[in-house]
């Protein structure tokens, strides 16, 4: 059982759809496959149509009642994964757990509790995007931390602050966390901005910065009104397409390799992997004619991490 918090103090950086793709993606890879949403807006659980009102119970009794993890595992329409819904009243937890002794390994005791033929291959953990008790528990519990992060400069300096408190569980929590990967979601490559941010993270965090970016993709803003997977709403996309992607990488990254035949099979996909010509889906803003005063000149061609072409604005 391989536990990985995804987190990101900043909000809205994919954080939620991250943790529902890739889990729907490795699920679909044959993989077991449970998602614990400890986020009070209980998004993720809405992601995969598990209506919280209706619950046997939610991650607040866990952590409040310390119910057994195995009680409040829901199944979802991918087989294979499953769900530890949040609800509302988990905005409340961190201050019934103020005074609470120990309040910060509830969540990995309650992981060490599970029996053998209970544990999943992968726990994918949403966390809040705060650093309060709910991200603790969840950092404590975790084995790594895998980071969703959007390619602008505000995403960088969270960084520093994010990583300080990863290096600080590690230290006197949780000796095994690690930073596993830095995922750039919600990516333009037509900017000079995304190549530029993209090289200041390879720099800080190496072979740490995924290979696979997540696209600006329409198609992922829609999947949660339906309460779907984006492989279930719009399994040709390039949102499916690039969450097919990193789902290989991330398990590369685990010593699971996924042959392309394999991985294009359960896709349904003949053209995995990454296009490099292919353009992303918004249309790009209206550029003046050439013989124009103040026409912009031939875009700069720049190299992005692992040799990828990233278009950059002129100047």
């Amino acid at each position: 059982m391989r536990i990985v918090a995804v987190i990101n103090q900043k909000g809205g950086v994919g954080k939620t759809t991250t943790t529902v793709s890739l889990g729907a993606a490795l699920a679909r890879l044959g993989r077991k496959v449970l998602l614990m949403d400890l986020d009070p807006q209980a998004n993720m659980s809405l992601h995969v149509d598990c209506r919280t009102d209706l619950a046997s119970g939610s991650v607040t009794h866990l952590l409040v009642e310390d119910r057994p993890i195995a009680e409040l595992v829901q199944p979802t329409s991918t087989p294979g994964l499953s769900v530890v819904p949040a609800d509302t009243s988990l905005g409340g937890v961190e201050q019934v757990l103020a005074n609470r002794i120990g309040r910060e390994t509830i969540l990995r005791e309650a992981f060490d509790a599970l029996d053998a033929a209970q544990r999943p291959d992968y726990v994918l953990i949403d966390c809040p995007p705060a650093l309060g008790v709910l991200s603790a528990n969840a950092l404590v519990a975790a084995h790594e931390v895998l980071i969703p992060m959007q390619t602008e400069y505000f995403s960088l300096q969270g960084m520093a602050k994010l990583t300080e408190v990863i290096e600080l569980v590690t230290r006197r929590l949780n000796t095994e966390l690690k930073i596993g990967c830095v995922l750039p979601c919600m990516v333009d490559l037509r900017t000079r901005l995304t190549g530029e941010v993209l090289d200041n993270i390879e720099q800080y965090f190496g072979d740490r910065l995924a290979q696979t970016m997540i696209r600006n993709n329409v198609k992922l803003a829609e999947a949660p009104s339906f309460g779907a997977t984006i492989f279930d709403h719009a399994p040709e996309s390039n949102g499916a397409r690039d969450y097919w992607e990193f789902a290989a990488e991330f398990l590369e990254r685990h010593g699971e390799p996924v042959a392309v035949d394999e991985l294009r099979r359960v896709a349904g996909l003949d053209d995995l992997l990454w296009d490099e010509s292919e353009e992303v889906e918004e249309p790009e803003a209206d550029e003046p004619e050439a013989d124009e005063p103040g026409a912009a000149g031939p875009a700069e061609t720049g190299s992005g991490p692992e040799g990828r072409t990233v278009d950059r604005e002129g100047p």
